[in-house]
């Protein structure tokens, strides 16, 4: 049983390497030319809504090119934001003066697998977009994680929607899930962290408006307001340090969860640790949240 139960693991993740075609991905995927069309055209599409076809104000946008463009050789950028759409990204990064149509200087993107790699079309063309496929219920340390992991082991950049799903009420930042906060404890370098906060895209792409649905192709005559804030800065050594101290709860212990992390902090600690970082860049996050609100009743 125990050799069928291994063959039956093998053949599931031979099936999901099949299906998410992380080589297509690659830089030199045929010599980088169907990312840098994918790019062209996506990037033209997003600074076609963002830039004409609706109103979109950046607060604060020379903080994000100049981390995007001119951040040290080898230095990661992990940028999080709220999420109100299905189509956040890639029209969050069409305002004016942004280079959303360069491939190199191109986010990657954490994406839900069940959405966004439903087929081998899907698969290859999100690929060729920078995108990270993420198993919902997968928990923290699945497997597509360590490719989140390679991009800012690597010096790139990687943007996440650490809310876990899309929230289209004007409501505060929700519960944010641990994996930003995994990620950043567990990247080879730690990445510059830089929170935005976006409002208006709701409207351009609405979850229930054509006939209880969401509209063929997005709205246009909208107003798009987005905040980026400072870098969140994290006191690693003291973070860890005073993880290591939290008690053992064994009655916690989640199925896949390393019992023992390089750091030497065992599954408590861990969890005391993301939840600690995660509050924070939620607390950063509802601030920004509310000086948007502000900005748009004046």
């Amino acid at each position: 049983m125990e050799a069928s139960a291994a063959a039956g693991s093998s053949a599931a993740a031979a099936a999901a390497a099949a299906r998410t075609l992380r080589w297509a991905g690659r830089a030199g995927h045929l010599g980088g030319v169907p990312r840098a069309v994918v790019f062209a055209a996506v990037g033209a599409f997003a600074k076609l809504y963002a830039s004409m076809l609706n109103t979109t104000t950046v607060h604060n946008a020379d903080a994000l090119r100049r981390l995007v463009s001119g951040r040290p050789p080898g230095t990661p950028l992990l940028t999080v934001s709220n999420h109100m759409s299905t189509v956040d990204d890639p029209l969050m990064w069409g305002f004016k003066g942004f280079p959303t149509s360069d491939a190199k200087l191109g986010r990657w993107v954490l994406t839900a697998e069940d959405i966004c790699f439903k087929n081998v079309f899907m698969s290859y063309m999100f690929r060729l977009g920078k995108c990270i496929p993420i198993t919902r219920g997968g928990g923290i340390y699945q497997q597509h994680m360590n490719e989140a992991l390679d991009v800012l082991g690597n010096g790139g950049w990687l943007h996440s929607f650490p809310e876990g799903k899309i929230a289209q009420d004007d409501q505060p930042i929700r519960r944010l899930k641990w994996g930003t906060a995994s990620l950043i404890v567990r990247a080879p370098i730690t990445p510059i962290v830089l929170p935005i906060v976006h409002s208006g895209f709701e409207k351009v792409m609405p979850e229930k408006s054509f006939f209880g649905r969401r509209p063929p192709v997005p709205l246009c005559g909208k107003k798009i307001d987005i905040i980026v804030g400072e870098p969140i800065e994290f006191d690693m050594p003291g973070l860890k340090q005073a993880a290591s101290k939290v008690p053992h709860d064994s009655s916690s212990e989640r199925k896949g969860w390393p019992t023992i992390t390089p750091d030497g902090l065992d599954e408590g600690a861990q969890r005391w640790l993301y939840q600690k970082m995660s509050d924070k860049i939620q607390s950063v996050m509802e601030r920004l949240r509310k000086t948007v609100l502000n900005s748009k009743q004046h």
